[in-house]
């Protein structure tokens, strides 16, 4: 990408700005943002009410890591627990969206998805905790407690191609932020 993803421009702030803003404009109450490579970069620009960033010193063992670490500092009372990468640009409306309908629907995981295929965010329901913080990249990590439950997974569909965006190679972000990223907000 040539930087680190966190601060790649997005919709007139960093990335991770972004996604912040529209966890909590979304129904979260509380954002832990995980952080790895380039941690002393990013940190400042997560500073705020309702968030805090995380350094998980052992980022390069892979996903899983950074969601328990995240898991570890996440508010224990809480009803719910949104995961959202960076690299997954979303909306507020979008997390919105989910967020509402995890909490009306009652399933253990609300899934959200376009035309037959997942997306994110993911929202476990707080009983699911303890399943999250025994994940390995060995068991496939978060997808191992997703297929756990499966029978009890809310499918969300949405007429919105963003739930699948997932910013991994530098062709994908120039065309994403030519449809979605420029602008505000």
């Amino acid at each position: 990408m040539g930087r680190p993803k966190p601060l790649l421009a997005w919709r007139g702030v960093s990335l991770v700005e972004h996604q912040v803003a529209c966890l909590l404009e979304g129904g979260c109450d509380e954002v832990v943002v995980v952080l790895g490579h380039a941690a002393d970069e990013v940190a400042p620009l997560v500073r705020g009410e309702g968030m805090r960033a995380i350094v998980n010193p052992d980022y390069r063992q892979g996903k899983t890591t950074s969601i328990k670490t995240g898991l570890a500092h996440a508010d224990p009372s809480a009803a719910a627990i949104v995961l959202l990468a960076v690299d997954q640009p979303r909306t507020s409306a979008i997390v919105r969206q989910v967020v509402r309908a995890h909490v009306t629907g009652g399933a253990l995981i609300t899934s959200p998805r376009y035309q037959g295929h997942g997306g994110h965010p993911l929202v476990f329901a707080a009983g699911l905790r303890p399943e999250l913080e025994r994940i390995t990249e060995e068991r496939q990590g978060i997808r191992e407690v997703f297929q756990a439950h499966r029978g009890n997974v809310q499918e969300l569909p949405l007429d919105d191609p963003m739930i699948r965006l997932d910013l991994n190679t530098p062709e994908v972000y120039e065309s994403a932020y030519a449809r979605w990223g420029t602008g505000r907000g």
